[in-house]
């Protein structure tokens, strides 16, 4: 069985629980990933655990912004719990988006726990051919 391993990811866990929860006014970042499908742009985020009702998608400009919130369950009072991994708090991310990204037509899915964004790409900026017409002929300049 092959393992990989990462060094700092036990160094980030512990900086998260020293650091405590994002609040609004100071998020944790999400994890997300971004690539071109045909005539379009998809932004992935991942957001497990979190409600779709908690997840707030604003665009202002070419600015997106995500903002979700993960709060704790609330468990019987006989629960004790023996390790606490998954990160609580306000997750946020800002992208700045190309001119060339139509922002008034964005979709947004949750499914899963991934917010899928699909932003299409503008009609200004698709590839198109452009026809050469034909000339009158030279044209003599006078002095």
């Amino acid at each position: 069985m092959l393992m990989r391993t990462d060094p700092f990811r036990e160094l980030d866990r512990l900086a998260q629980q020293l650091m405590g929860p994002g609040t609004w006014s100071k998020p944790s970042a999400m994890p997300m990933d971004a690539y071109r499908e045909g005539d379009e742009y998809v932004v992935a985020f991942d957001l497990p655990g979190v409600s779709a009702e908690a997840i707030d998608i604003d665009v202002e400009r070419n600015m997106l912004t995500v903002k979700a919130e993960r709060r704790p369950v609330t468990r019987a009072d006989d629960v004790q719990m023996e390790l606490t991994e998954r990160p609580l708090g306000v997750f946020s991310r800002q992208i700045v988006l190309a001119d060339t990204l139509d922002t008034e037509h964005i979709q947004a899915d949750y499914d899963a726990g991934v917010l899928t964004l699909r932003i299409p790409i503008a009609e200004r900026a698709k590839p198109r051919k452009i026809s050469i017409g034909a000339g009158s002929g030279r044209k003599e300049i006078s002095g």
